[in-house]
Protein backbone atom coordinates (compact mmCIF):
# COMPACT_ATOMS: atom_id res chain seq x y z
CA UNK A 1 0.00 0.00 0.00
CA UNK A 2 1.36 3.39 -0.97
CA UNK A 3 0.17 6.06 1.48
CA UNK A 4 0.47 9.70 0.42
CA UNK A 5 -0.44 12.61 2.71
CA UNK A 6 -2.31 15.44 0.99
CA UNK A 7 -2.04 19.19 1.60
CA UNK A 8 -4.13 18.40 4.70
CA UNK A 9 -1.80 15.84 6.32
CA UNK A 10 -4.55 13.88 8.09
CA UNK A 11 -6.31 13.27 4.78
CA UNK A 12 -4.52 10.42 3.03
CA UNK A 13 -4.54 8.99 -0.48
CA UNK A 14 -4.04 5.23 -0.48
CA UNK A 15 -2.95 3.18 -3.47
CA UNK A 16 -3.31 -0.56 -2.98
CA UNK A 17 -0.89 -3.05 -4.44
CA UNK A 18 -2.67 -4.61 -7.42
CA UNK A 19 -1.95 -8.14 -8.59
CA UNK A 20 -2.87 -8.45 -12.26
CA UNK A 21 -2.53 -11.22 -14.79
CA UNK A 22 -4.38 -12.57 -17.83
CA UNK A 23 -7.39 -13.47 -15.61
CA UNK A 24 -7.89 -9.95 -14.29
CA UNK A 25 -6.74 -8.36 -11.05
CA UNK A 26 -6.91 -8.58 -7.26
CA UNK A 27 -6.20 -6.10 -4.46
CA UNK A 28 -7.02 -5.65 -0.79
CA UNK A 29 -9.29 -2.65 -0.31
CA UNK A 30 -9.21 -3.00 3.48
CA UNK A 31 -6.77 -4.74 5.82
CA UNK A 32 -6.86 -3.55 9.44
CA UNK A 33 -3.18 -4.35 10.06
CA UNK A 34 -1.90 -2.60 6.91
CA UNK A 35 -4.10 0.46 7.48
CA UNK A 36 -3.06 0.69 11.15
CA UNK A 37 0.57 0.74 10.01
CA UNK A 38 -0.40 3.66 7.74
CA UNK A 39 -1.87 5.54 10.72
CA UNK A 40 -5.51 4.63 10.14
CA UNK A 41 -6.52 2.68 13.22
CA UNK A 42 -10.24 2.80 12.54
CA UNK A 43 -13.11 0.55 13.50
CA UNK A 44 -15.66 0.72 10.69
CA UNK A 45 -19.33 0.21 11.50
CA UNK A 46 -21.15 0.96 8.25
CA UNK A 47 -20.56 0.56 4.51
CA UNK A 48 -22.36 2.85 2.06
CA UNK A 49 -22.73 2.69 -1.71
CA UNK A 50 -23.98 5.54 -3.85
CA UNK A 51 -24.48 5.70 -7.59
CA UNK A 52 -24.53 9.09 -9.28
CA UNK A 53 -24.78 10.37 -12.82
CA UNK A 54 -22.50 12.94 -14.45
CA UNK A 55 -22.65 16.35 -12.81
CA UNK A 56 -24.09 15.20 -9.48
CA UNK A 57 -22.57 16.97 -6.48
CA UNK A 58 -23.06 15.21 -3.15
CA UNK A 59 -22.04 17.13 -0.07
CA UNK A 60 -20.34 18.68 1.64
CA UNK A 61 -21.61 16.47 4.49
CA UNK A 62 -20.53 15.88 8.09
CA UNK A 63 -22.01 15.02 11.47
CA UNK A 64 -21.41 17.55 14.23
CA UNK A 65 -21.79 14.78 16.81
CA UNK A 66 -20.89 11.16 16.09
CA UNK A 67 -18.31 12.52 13.65
CA UNK A 68 -17.52 9.97 10.97
CA UNK A 69 -14.19 9.01 9.53
CA UNK A 70 -14.65 7.80 5.95
CA UNK A 71 -12.57 5.54 3.74
CA UNK A 72 -13.82 6.30 0.23
CA UNK A 73 -13.26 4.75 -3.19
CA UNK A 74 -14.81 4.52 -6.63
CA UNK A 75 -15.61 1.11 -8.14
CA UNK A 76 -16.93 2.39 -11.48
CA UNK A 77 -16.41 5.77 -13.08
CA UNK A 78 -14.58 8.83 -11.77
CA UNK A 79 -15.23 11.53 -9.16
CA UNK A 80 -13.68 14.77 -7.94
CA UNK A 81 -13.49 14.13 -4.19
CA UNK A 82 -13.28 16.91 -1.59
CA UNK A 83 -12.50 17.10 2.14
CA UNK A 84 -12.75 20.32 4.20
CA UNK A 85 -11.13 20.70 7.64
CA UNK A 86 -13.80 21.90 10.10
CA UNK A 87 -11.71 21.64 13.29
CA UNK A 88 -11.30 25.14 14.77
CA UNK A 89 -8.18 23.96 16.64
CA UNK A 90 -6.48 22.89 13.40
CA UNK A 91 -3.93 25.10 11.63
CA UNK A 92 -5.75 24.02 8.44
CA UNK A 93 -9.22 25.08 9.62
CA UNK A 94 -11.35 25.94 6.57
CA UNK A 95 -8.87 24.55 4.05
CA UNK A 96 -9.82 21.86 1.56
CA UNK A 97 -8.13 19.16 -0.45
CA UNK A 98 -9.39 17.73 -3.74
CA UNK A 99 -8.42 14.42 -5.33
CA UNK A 100 -9.69 12.65 -8.45
CA UNK A 101 -10.65 9.08 -7.60
CA UNK A 102 -11.50 6.50 -10.23
CA UNK A 103 -12.12 2.82 -10.68
CA UNK A 104 -9.14 2.72 -13.01
CA UNK A 105 -6.64 4.22 -10.53
CA UNK A 106 -8.06 2.26 -7.57
CA UNK A 107 -6.91 5.10 -5.28
CA UNK A 108 -8.79 5.54 -2.04
CA UNK A 109 -8.98 8.51 0.30
CA UNK A 110 -9.12 8.55 4.10
CA UNK A 111 -11.23 11.46 5.40
CA UNK A 112 -10.86 11.53 9.20
CA UNK A 113 -13.52 12.69 11.68
CA UNK A 114 -13.67 16.49 11.83
CA UNK A 115 -13.87 17.01 8.08
CA UNK A 116 -16.77 17.71 5.72
CA UNK A 117 -16.80 15.50 2.63
CA UNK A 118 -18.35 15.59 -0.81
CA UNK A 119 -17.78 14.76 -4.46
CA UNK A 120 -18.69 15.61 -8.04
CA UNK A 121 -19.29 12.81 -10.57
CA UNK A 122 -17.03 13.38 -13.59
CA UNK A 123 -17.88 10.27 -15.62
CA UNK A 124 -21.21 9.27 -17.20
CA UNK A 125 -21.97 7.58 -13.86
CA UNK A 126 -19.99 6.51 -10.82
CA UNK A 127 -20.38 3.96 -8.05
CA UNK A 128 -18.88 5.33 -4.85
CA UNK A 129 -18.21 3.21 -1.75
CA UNK A 130 -17.37 4.44 1.69
CA UNK A 131 -16.76 2.82 5.02
CA UNK A 132 -17.64 4.93 8.07
CA UNK A 133 -16.39 4.89 11.65
CA UNK A 134 -19.78 5.86 13.13
CA UNK A 135 -23.40 5.39 12.20
CA UNK A 136 -25.38 7.92 10.18
CA UNK A 137 -27.49 10.12 12.44
CA UNK A 138 -29.92 12.51 10.74
CA UNK A 139 -30.19 14.68 13.87
CA UNK A 140 -26.45 15.48 13.79
CA UNK A 141 -26.00 15.66 10.02
CA UNK A 142 -24.89 19.02 8.63
CA UNK A 143 -24.34 20.23 5.07
CA UNK A 144 -21.69 22.80 4.26
CA UNK A 145 -22.50 24.88 1.16
CA UNK A 146 -20.55 23.10 -1.57
CA UNK A 147 -19.80 26.21 -3.64
CA UNK A 148 -19.18 28.76 -0.88
CA UNK A 149 -16.51 31.13 -2.25
CA UNK A 150 -14.91 31.22 1.22
CA UNK A 151 -13.83 27.60 0.71
CA UNK A 152 -12.09 28.31 -2.61
CA UNK A 153 -12.90 24.91 -4.11
CA UNK A 154 -12.39 24.90 -7.88
CA UNK A 155 -15.06 22.37 -8.88
CA UNK A 156 -14.38 21.12 -12.45
CA UNK A 157 -17.93 21.63 -13.67
CA UNK A 158 -18.66 21.30 -17.38
CA UNK A 159 -22.44 21.37 -16.88
CA UNK A 160 -24.78 22.80 -14.24
CA UNK A 161 -24.52 20.61 -11.13
CA UNK A 162 -27.31 18.27 -10.08
CA UNK A 163 -27.99 18.81 -6.37
CA UNK A 164 -30.24 17.44 -3.67
CA UNK A 165 -32.28 20.13 -1.91
CA UNK A 166 -30.20 19.85 1.25
CA UNK A 167 -26.97 20.30 -0.71
CA UNK A 168 -28.29 23.31 -2.64
CA UNK A 169 -29.35 24.87 0.68
CA UNK A 170 -26.11 24.09 2.55
CA UNK A 171 -24.83 26.38 5.28
CA UNK A 172 -22.13 28.89 4.34
CA UNK A 173 -18.78 28.24 6.02
CA UNK A 174 -19.01 31.44 8.13
CA UNK A 175 -22.22 30.15 9.79
CA UNK A 176 -21.41 26.43 9.87
CA UNK A 177 -21.34 24.34 13.02
CA UNK A 178 -17.70 23.32 13.45
CA UNK A 179 -15.68 21.08 15.72
CA UNK A 180 -13.57 22.43 18.59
Amino acid sequence: MIVTPTALPEVLVLEPRVFADERGSFFESWNARVFAEAGIDAAFVQDNHSRSRRGVVRGLHYQIEQAQGKLVRVISGEVFDVAVDLRRSSPNFGRSVCVVLSAESRKMMWVPPGFAHGFLTLSESADFLYKTTDYWNAKHERTLLWNDAALGIDWPLSIAPVLARKDAAGTPFAQADCYP
